[in-house]
Protein backbone atom coordinates (compact mmCIF):
# COMPACT_ATOMS: atom_id res chain seq x y z
CA UNK A 1 0.00 0.00 0.00
CA UNK A 2 2.93 2.32 0.69
CA UNK A 3 4.13 2.00 -2.90
CA UNK A 4 0.66 2.83 -4.26
CA UNK A 5 0.58 5.96 -2.08
CA UNK A 6 4.05 7.05 -3.27
CA UNK A 7 3.17 6.57 -6.94
CA UNK A 8 -0.16 8.36 -6.45
CA UNK A 9 1.51 11.29 -4.70
CA UNK A 10 4.10 11.62 -7.45
CA UNK A 11 1.42 11.35 -10.14
CA UNK A 12 -0.61 14.09 -8.47
CA UNK A 13 2.26 16.56 -8.66
CA UNK A 14 3.38 15.33 -12.09
CA UNK A 15 -0.09 15.85 -13.56
CA UNK A 16 -0.29 19.35 -12.09
CA UNK A 17 3.14 20.25 -13.48
CA UNK A 18 2.17 18.84 -16.88
CA UNK A 19 -0.93 21.00 -17.00
CA UNK A 20 0.95 24.13 -15.92
CA UNK A 21 3.90 23.70 -18.29
CA UNK A 22 1.63 22.78 -21.22
CA UNK A 23 -0.53 25.86 -20.68
CA UNK A 24 2.45 28.23 -20.32
CA UNK A 25 4.14 26.75 -23.38
CA UNK A 26 0.91 27.06 -25.36
CA UNK A 27 0.67 30.75 -24.44
CA UNK A 28 4.28 31.40 -25.44
CA UNK A 29 4.24 29.41 -28.69
CA UNK A 30 1.27 30.01 -30.97
CA UNK A 31 1.39 27.22 -33.57
CA UNK A 32 -0.64 24.17 -34.57
CA UNK A 33 2.41 22.15 -33.44
CA UNK A 34 1.57 20.69 -30.00
CA UNK A 35 4.49 22.43 -28.29
CA UNK A 36 3.15 21.98 -24.75
CA UNK A 37 2.93 18.20 -24.92
CA UNK A 38 6.22 18.04 -26.82
CA UNK A 39 8.10 20.06 -24.16
CA UNK A 40 6.53 18.09 -21.31
CA UNK A 41 7.35 14.71 -22.86
CA UNK A 42 10.97 15.57 -23.70
CA UNK A 43 11.53 17.10 -20.26
CA UNK A 44 9.92 14.04 -18.68
CA UNK A 45 12.29 11.78 -20.64
CA UNK A 46 15.26 13.78 -19.37
CA UNK A 47 14.00 13.60 -15.78
CA UNK A 48 13.23 9.87 -15.78
CA UNK A 49 16.66 9.21 -17.25
CA UNK A 50 18.28 11.42 -14.61
CA UNK A 51 16.39 9.87 -11.68
CA UNK A 52 17.10 6.38 -13.01
CA UNK A 53 20.79 7.17 -13.44
CA UNK A 54 21.31 8.33 -9.87
CA UNK A 55 22.91 5.69 -7.67
CA UNK A 56 21.10 3.68 -5.06
CA UNK A 57 21.30 5.19 -1.56
CA UNK A 58 24.55 4.14 0.05
CA UNK A 59 25.60 7.19 1.99
CA UNK A 60 26.23 9.39 -1.07
CA UNK A 61 24.61 12.81 -1.24
CA UNK A 62 22.65 12.02 -4.42
CA UNK A 63 21.84 8.40 -3.65
CA UNK A 64 18.14 7.54 -3.90
CA UNK A 65 16.26 5.11 -1.74
CA UNK A 66 14.06 2.71 -3.74
CA UNK A 67 10.89 4.41 -2.41
CA UNK A 68 12.15 7.82 -3.53
CA UNK A 69 13.07 6.49 -6.97
CA UNK A 70 9.58 4.97 -7.31
CA UNK A 71 7.94 8.28 -6.34
CA UNK A 72 10.07 10.24 -8.83
CA UNK A 73 10.07 7.86 -11.81
CA UNK A 74 6.80 5.93 -11.86
CA UNK A 75 4.91 8.60 -9.92
CA UNK A 76 6.15 12.07 -10.89
CA UNK A 77 7.44 11.31 -14.39
CA UNK A 78 4.57 8.92 -15.12
CA UNK A 79 2.03 11.58 -14.15
CA UNK A 80 4.01 14.32 -15.90
CA UNK A 81 4.40 12.77 -19.35
CA UNK A 82 1.46 11.82 -21.52
CA UNK A 83 1.32 9.28 -24.31
CA UNK A 84 -2.45 9.50 -24.76
CA UNK A 85 -2.35 13.27 -25.38
CA UNK A 86 0.57 12.74 -27.77
CA UNK A 87 -1.58 10.31 -29.77
CA UNK A 88 -4.66 12.56 -29.69
CA UNK A 89 -2.67 15.55 -30.93
CA UNK A 90 -1.01 13.40 -33.58
CA UNK A 91 -4.46 12.40 -34.81
CA UNK A 92 -5.47 16.07 -35.10
CA UNK A 93 -2.29 16.91 -37.02
CA UNK A 94 -2.86 13.97 -39.37
CA UNK A 95 -5.95 15.64 -40.80
CA UNK A 96 -4.56 19.11 -41.49
CA UNK A 97 -0.78 19.08 -41.17
CA UNK A 98 0.73 15.77 -42.33
CA UNK A 99 4.29 17.13 -42.56
CA UNK A 100 4.01 18.61 -39.08
CA UNK A 101 2.70 15.23 -37.90
CA UNK A 102 5.79 13.49 -39.27
CA UNK A 103 8.06 16.06 -37.62
CA UNK A 104 6.19 15.77 -34.30
CA UNK A 105 6.46 11.98 -34.20
CA UNK A 106 10.09 11.84 -35.34
CA UNK A 107 11.27 14.67 -33.07
CA UNK A 108 9.39 13.20 -30.10
CA UNK A 109 10.95 9.77 -30.58
CA UNK A 110 14.49 10.91 -31.37
CA UNK A 111 14.71 13.72 -28.82
CA UNK A 112 12.92 11.60 -26.20
CA UNK A 113 15.50 8.85 -26.63
CA UNK A 114 18.38 11.34 -26.52
CA UNK A 115 16.90 13.00 -23.42
CA UNK A 116 16.60 9.69 -21.52
CA UNK A 117 20.14 8.77 -22.55
CA UNK A 118 21.49 12.19 -21.53
CA UNK A 119 19.59 12.13 -18.23
CA UNK A 120 20.97 8.68 -17.42
CA UNK A 121 24.52 9.83 -18.14
CA UNK A 122 24.04 12.99 -16.07
CA UNK A 123 22.63 11.02 -13.13
CA UNK A 124 25.50 8.55 -13.31
CA UNK A 125 28.06 11.35 -13.51
CA UNK A 126 26.67 13.08 -10.44
CA UNK A 127 26.52 9.85 -8.46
Amino acid sequence: MREVFLVSLGSFFGGGLRFLISKVTGLLVATPFPAGTFVVNILGCLLIGFFSGLPQANGTFWGLRPDTRLLLTTGLCGGFTTFSTFMKESNVLAGNHPLMLAAYIMLSLVLGFVAVWGGLRLGQAIG
